[in-house]
């Protein structure tokens, strides 16, 4: 993927944190950039996770990991990002909003392996 397509993603992310900032009390965003960094911050932690766990836990398994994950890569954040501050209830509701926007509004991160342009010309 381009320079371009990472960064429409991480834009697109960093506006639906703010939105869930809206909806989730207990979770706040400080603005725009703050977002993004989260943003950049949860999806550098998604690529490190799915690199440890791979491809060997079952597909329930991975949803349940993955929100629990979720809800713990948003409030550890709050100490890497300026301008985020959360509750553990705050984590767990964000993670929640977030999963169920994600069934409407797919939103990959940047990192996620896929076919090349060039793979799939093949």
């Amino acid at each position: 993927m381009h320079l371009l397509g990472h960064l429409v993603r991480f834009i697109v992310s960093a506006l639906m944190l703010i939105i869930v900032s809206w909806i989730v009390p207990g979770f706040s965003v400080g603005g725009f950039w703050s977002a993004f960094f989260l943003a950049l911050v949860i999806a550098v932690a998604a690529w490190v996770i799915e690199g440890v766990f791979g491809k060997r836990i079952t597909p329930f398994g991975r949803g349940i990991v993955g929100f629990l994950v979720s809800a713990l890569v948003i409030w550890l954040a709050q100490f890497i990002v300026s301008g985020v501050s959360t509750s553990i209830i705050g984590a767990i509701l964000a993670a929640l909003v977030i999963g169920i926007i994600d069934l409407f509004i797919p939103v990959k991160t940047p990192f996620e392996g896929g076919i090349s342009g060039r793979e799939r010309a093949k």
